[in-house]
């Protein structure tokens, strides 16, 4: 069993960022092997590579395996690195073969398996839309720079695997350096670099600061992004403020993470992310889309909501690519579909990424999402919501179209095919949620005495308890008698609607004698007549017996009364 063991709290360093009162989904982790690492040690990023686990002897030590199962691994060791730094490996529930987090960092017996569909070596043709070694301009004003084949895991789903098949790798002396930027310079139409490999935070410090000052230096570049997976793998690596600094400097520097499951959001990670982010950087994430790792709506839902708590964009999520070794780990397009059927609507905007599919042949990315145009015609769509909700849009302005009418020879139009009519405006799903709070909120504010607000008195005096009106001690001769108990009613607090009983108060209510001193009580004012346009409600006769009628919810009215004169 892996031991847990409590997070730690930043330094107290200023230029670091402290711990946030939200905690990241996941907790600091230690497997028993290293429970008696100092923590000085064990938040020392050289420490944690010189420990990393590079070999399947290493690997059998702390994960069982059988003997059929260690003889495939070794042949996957000599055609594809092997590196789980112990933060990383910690994170593994070792008693679950099926460990999300084990899918992604440890080999198996899977990867050589075939006739998981197609298995390429390089899948997206980036060699091929290279003008020179480590540089790929596929789209008009981006390029990508392979600045390094090395890593601090090797993720068993990755693209490039192709880097790390060969033990030198790609060679990138920096003589090949300067002409990838040489090569960024002279193409003006080029806005946006991507710094990848390998991983470019696993460059020695200088030679980092080369490449991301070079690159900023370039007046037509406007954001030069680094593509790591640090601050998942090893985000000890990122405590080091010189690094931190190195990246902030730039002034151009956006930050490209790869979280997979919400457990690797852990207090660490997130103090990773917090250090990029209050230097300035922003950061967002790609998720690849793999079997037993993420592909659930609910382990989606977590990772995007954890994300966001540490100032992590959620960006892209990747169908995965038909790499050579990663087929048992792909999925159907129609999970990434209802993964992001489940997003969107249910989690914040912030949180929803972009589904898309790396096509084959360069191609590039290409979106995908739920379909939520139902249907058109000529002069509307039909468009669905998150929950269902079919409802008629308009999208151009002017005149309305009127509704068709059926002929009477045939029969009425029904569904989706009523709404592009014009006969009906909205389909709503039984037992919606909304609609149905939308009658409760009706039926509670059709219950709710609205209250007439009456001129305050001078805060000199003391309030009195209830408001009155004040009445002419003798009413005008032929009031008729209804009229006197209705404005009576108002008078004595009982619940009546302000805009029935408007007209009654302007014809009936005297103004208090000009020789009783101003604001010695509360007054109900007259309300002002409501504009021409649109008149108030129609009152019942003065001599009526019956009350007044309460008119429908759309016509409830609250009416500010003017101050006293």
């Amino acid at each position: 069993m892996n031991q847990l063991v409590a997070a730690v709290p930043a330094d107290s360093n200023p230029g670091m960022a402290a711990d946030d009162s939200e905690e990241p989904p996941s907790t600091s982790r230690r497997h028993d092997r290293w429970s008696d690492v100092p923590q000085e040690l064990w938040e020392d990023w050289r420490w944690q590579m010189q420990h990393a686990i590079r070999t399947t002897s290493q690997l059998v030590e702390l994960l069982p395996h059988s003997p059929e199962q260690i003889e495939i691994l070794s042949r996957l060791e000599s055609q594809y690195k092997l590196a789980i730094p112990p933060y990383y490996f910690s994170l593994i529930n070792v008693e679950d073969p099926a460990d999300p987090i084990r899918l992604q960092a440890v080999p198996s017996a899977a990867e050589a398996q075939q006739g998981l569909g197609p298995q390429l070596h390089d899948p997206l043709e980036e060699d091929l839309d290279s003008p020179l070694p480590g540089v790929t301009h596929r789209y008009p004003d981006r390029v990508l720079l392979v600045t390094t084949h090395v890593c601090s895991m090797y993720c068993r789903f990755c693209t490039r695997k192709r880097v790390t098949m060969d033990r030198e790798g790609w060679d990138a002396p920096s003589h090949d350096d300067r002409r990838m930027v040489a090569y960024v310079r002279e193409h003006p139409e080029v806005r946006d670099v991507i710094v990848s490999g390998g991983d470019p935070l696993s460059l020695p410090l200088a030679r980092l600061k080369w490449f991301v000052h070079s690159l900023a230096e370039i007046p037509h570049v406007d954001v030069v992004r680094i593509g790591t997976r640090v601050p998942v793998t090893l985000p000890q690596r990122l405590f080091d403020p010189e690094l931190i600094g190195v990246l902030a400097s730039a002034g151009k520097v956006w930050i490209q993470t790869h979280f997979n499951h919400p457990r690797e959001i852990t207090p660490e990670a997130a103090r990773a992310c917090r250090n990029l982010v209050h230097a300035g950087m922003p950061v967002s994430n790609h998720s690849v889309l793999l079997r037993g790792v993420n592909d659930s709506v609910p382990i989606m839902r977590s990772l995007v909501r954890g994300l966001l708590r540490i100032k992590v964009r959620p960006y892209y999520l990747f169908h995965c690519d038909p790499v050579v070794g990663a087929g048992h780990l792909r999925t159907s397009v129609w999970k990434g579909l209802e993964i992001i059927e489940g997003l969107r609507g249910h989690v914040s905007g912030l949180a929803v990424p972009t589904y898309v599919v790396d096509g084959l042949h360069g191609a590039g990315k290409i979106p995908l999402m739920p379909n939520y145009l139902v249907s058109a015609s000529e002069q509307a769509v039909v468009l669905r919501n998150y929950e269902g909700l079919l409802f008629r849009y308009q999208p151009e302005g002017g005149r309305l179209e009127a509704p068709s009418r059926q002929a009477t020879s045939g029969y009425a139009s029904l569904g989706v095919s009523n709404l592009l009519a014009g006969n009906e405006s909205l389909l709503i799903p039984e037992g919606n949620r909304r609609m149905l709070r939308r009658l409760e909120y009706r039926h509670a504010a059709a219950a709710r005495p609205a209250v007439l607000e009456v001129a305050s008195t001078p805060e000199t005096l003391p309030p009195k308890p209830t408001p009155r009106l004040k009445v002419a001690p003798r009413a005008k001769k032929g009031t008729p008698a209804p009229a006197r108990a209705r404005i009576n009613q108002v008078a004595t607090g009982t619940p009546l609607l302000a805009a029935a009983v408007e007209t009654q108060l302007q014809q009936a209510v005297v103004p208090v004698p000009a020789a009783e001193p101003a604001g010695a009580a509360q007054v109900v004012r007259p309300v002002r007549a409501r504009s021409a346009r649109r008149p108030p409600p129609t009152l019942a006769p003065p001599h009526a017996e019956d009350p007044l009628e309460v008119p429908p919810l759309h016509t409830l009215i609250r009416r500010r009364l003017p101050p006293p004169v």
